[in-house]
């Protein structure tokens, strides 16, 4: 991980909390809808430790919390369980 730097970590944080902002769930289906609000809620723990981890200096920790963060995210947009349409920030066509 020799490559990685605060700066190169900080880009992926910012790509990842961009992309949590603009997650809409608006499905019907009370199953369906609670997968997707529990991956959500996954995201957005990870996210936080990844921040954890980059205030401690732990940028190797902070950038495997990122990627799982924005994992769930596409794993959500894949299965069409977050109405989004961004393919900058999502695996998703547009």
């Amino acid at each position: 991980m020799e490559n990685l730097t605060e700066k190169r970590l900080q880009k992926y944080i910012d790509i990842t909390q961009e992309a949590l902002e603009k997650v809409n769930i608006t499905l019907k289906d009370k199953d369906l809808r609670m997968k997707a609000e529990q991956l959500l809620i996954l995201s957005k723990c990870y996210y936080d430790d990844a921040l954890y981890f980059k205030k401690k200096g732990d940028l190797v920790n902070a950038f495997a919390a990122i990627n799982y963060s924005h994992a769930f995210l596409d794993t959500g947009a894949i299965l069409k369980l977050f109405n989004v349409k961004d393919s900058r920030l999502f695996m998703v066509d547009d």
